[in-house]
């Protein structure tokens, strides 16, 4: 699994690629008054803002348990990630909509073309290092689970990388829709082409936001954990000799890599006495929490004998 180090450099990555293509975008645009390009400042202003977004869901979720959240805080990564969604959706999505509607009834022509071309092919270079660092990080995750890299994206765990990721690929293909709306605007001189850049930018982030708050909102109303990081741990319990199969293993994530995990089975001799039974279980659960992913355990064993009450004591 990554670490909260790997996150945060590919979130602060990120940001400072972003921030300073924000700015460049904004100049351009006024430069040019493209309305492609304006989208594309706002795609950028929007990812700056998700990723400060992502960075403090990243700095809240490592502190750890106490009496108000007994398992910690690593749920405060998936709200702030959904947070950064509605920002796609908001500042990213519908403003550049909105800046293509206006760009179709009131058009004005493309000027100082170059400056917008230069800025959107530095930016596409910025966006590419930034959509790299966040691959990187996804594909180490993704070989470590053993999984494909599209497997990987529906269902990690930890939303910071994936987010990045997401939004990084969609800001590489609006920089491409945004460079052929500009030149084809200036070279047919058909200002609707600068609007359908912006449209179509818009309608890409729409996109994104909706498939990254859906992984968010999964995530935060405790979504069973996937069936290839459950399958290990019914394996693991499966193995022992005392217990009979099938067990009941539920598990979800209560933070990135920090899986609560509810057992239900029975022993395989009924007869075995209460107190070896209660000496097996604890077994059992110091095994699963030496996983560093696993944070709690819970074993509820059915069809065994009850221990022996105590005696109370003579009034």
């Amino acid at each position: 699994m990554a670490d909260d180090s790997s996150s945060s450099k590919t979130v602060l990555v990120a940001v400072i690629a972003n921030l300073g293509i924000a700015i460049a975008k904004i100049v351009a645009a006024l430069l040019t008054g493209s309305a492609s390009m304006w989208a594309e400042a706002a795609h950028s202003v929007a990812d700056t803002g998700n990723e400060v977004l992502l960075f403090v869901g990243l700095r809240k979720s490592t502190r750890g348990p106490d009496a108000d959240r007994p398992f910690g805080y690593g749920q405060e990564r998936y709200f702030w990630a959904f947070l950064a969604a509605l920002g796609i959706f908001l500042v990213g999505g519908t403003l550049s909509i909105g800046e293509g509607i206006r760009s179709l009834l009131l058009p004005e022509p493309v000027e100082s073309l170059w400056v917008g071309v230069a800025v959107l092919v530095v930016a596409f270079g910025f966006e590419a290092y930034s959509w790299h660092t966040a691959r990187q990080q996804l594909k180490q995750d993704a070989q470590e689970q053993q999984r494909s890299m599209r497997e990987h994206l529906a269902r990690a765990s930890d939303p910071s990388a994936t987010t990045v990721f997401m939004e990084d690929t969609a800001a590489l293909i609006g920089l491409v829709v945004a460079l052929a709306a500009l030149l084809l605007h200036a070279w047919t001189g058909w200002a609707t082409w600068d609007a359908i850049g912006s449209i179509l930018i818009g309608l890409l982030l729409i996109a994104v936001a909706f498939l990254l708050a859906r992984r968010s909102k999964a995530l935060l109303l405790e979504e069973a954990a996937p069936d290839d990081v459950v399958e290990p741990i019914r394996q693991r319990i499966s193995d022992e000799e005392w217990a009979a199969s099938p067990a009941s293993v539920h598990a979800v994530y209560m933070g990135p890599s920090n899986l609560l995990v509810n057992i239900s089975l029975s022993p395989r001799h009924p007869s075995t006495p209460a107190g070896e039974l209660v000496e097996k279980v604890d077994r059992l659960r110091s095994s699963l929490l030496e996983d560093p992913s696993i944070a709690q355990v819970t074993v509820t064993l059915t069809g065994a004998p009850l221990p022996p009450a105590r005696p109370r004591a003579a009034a």
